[in-house]
């Protein structure tokens, strides 16, 4: 694992593969990099792809934010300090939300997005920040009930929960204030950049609705990715086909 120092602060990344083009991937709320350990292994023969630790998450310092936009100021940075030219984009989640926010504010650094499991609105369950912030445990337990496919196994079910459980709370619920927060809905018609959309079709915190707005809202058409038996964790669910589809998606850009 890397480090880049970015606005003050070093943000944690991993990266493997070679080549262009160059997949930088960001995960959502509560989360670290771990979210693409499939992309980051099965995706090599096909860029090179870094996955990095947003602040306060995982080896990355700091308090995490409380806006998208506070966030896309640290992955601008982030790809300014790689060095790498334009790149590809994706984002899980809050993730995705900071792609968009990115893609609206500085296309130039940008060649495409990915999309995953995400929407041009995030409004959370305001239950879900009362039980945060007297029970952080029942808050990624409550989170976990609706996260995943009824056919995903436990040991990832678990792992998830595993993950958030290590986010310090208030970067958690700092995460989802931002997420809360979060809305471009009539914005996204000026994303003007190739996209891949991608989402599981159990998915129940952004559900099918959410891409495919995305997907009709994109000028030029952003292309939709519905695969089966994955809920909102879908690119460790199914790996394999998210897999083949930005394999396919970043051929289409060369």
């Amino acid at each position: 694992m890397a480090t880049l120092e970015v606005n003050g602060q070093g943000v944690h990344y991993v990266q493997t593969g070679s080549g262009a083009p160059a997949l930088v991937l960001i995960h959502g709320a509560g989360g670290d990099h771990t979210t693409w350990m499939r992309q980051l292994e099965g995706l090599t023969d096909s860029a090179t792809v870094v996955a990095l630790d947003l602040p306060g998450h995982g080896a990355s310092a700091g308090d995490g934010c409380r806006a998208v936009s506070d966030y896309a100021t640290v992955v601008r940075g982030l790809l300014a300090a790689l060095g790498r030219g334009p790149v590809v984009l994706g984002g899980h989640s809050m993730g995705g939300a900071i792609t968009q926010a990115v893609a609206l504010t500085a296309p130039e650094l940008l060649q495409g997005l990915v999309l995953v499991g995400t929407g041009a609105r995030l409004r959370v369950f305001p239950k879900l920040f009362e039980l945060m912030e007297k029970d952080y445990g029942e808050g990624v337990a409550f989170v976990t009930r609706y996260a995943w496919s009824p056919s995903t196994r436990e040991a990832l079910k678990a792992g998830g929960r595993r993950t958030m459980s290590a986010t310090r709370p208030a970067v958690t619920i700092g995460d989802f204030t931002a997420c809360d927060g979060f809305d471009v809905m009539d914005r996204v018609g000026q994303i003007r950049l190739p996209t891949l959309v991608i989402v599981g079709e159990d998915d129940e915190l952004t559900p099918p609705k959410y891409a495919e707005f995305l997907a009709r809202g994109i000028p030029g058409g952003a292309r939709l990715v519905r695969i089966r038996q994955a809920g909102h964790y879908v690119p460790l669910e199914q790996p394999d086909e998210v897999n083949h589809a930005i394999r396919t998606f970043l051929a289409g850009l060369r």
